[in-house]
């Protein structure tokens, strides 16, 4: 179960990136944030990694915020503990 809920999310990322287009791909990529699919999907701890990655995509949250495929990834109660948890303010959108 655990792995398909990564496989949905890895997939949810990469219509993200279609639905993002390439422009805004190179400095706003979804998928620069796999390393926090376990932590946004299951409540663990978010790694080192993930927390530097919420860091720097913190510019693209709003953008992933009204996005259908990550919406629900990025304003869920796990992926606003993991901002929290990483120090990453909740954006405001």
């Amino acid at each position: 179960m655990r792995m398909r809920a990564v496989v949905v999310l890895a997939l949810a990322l990469v219509l993200g990136l279609v639905v993002v287009g390439p422009s805004e791909s190179a400095t706003c990529n979804p998928l620069d944030l796999i390393p926090c699919s376990a932590a946004v999907l299951s409540g663990a701890q978010p790694s080192p990694s993930c927390c530097a990655k919420l860091k720097e995509q913190r510019p693209c949250f709003c953008q992933y915020s009204k996005n259908p495929n990550l919406k629900q990834y990025v304003n869920s109660g796990n992926g606003k503990k993991t901002l929290a948890t990483c120090g990453v303010a909740v954006p405001s959108c």
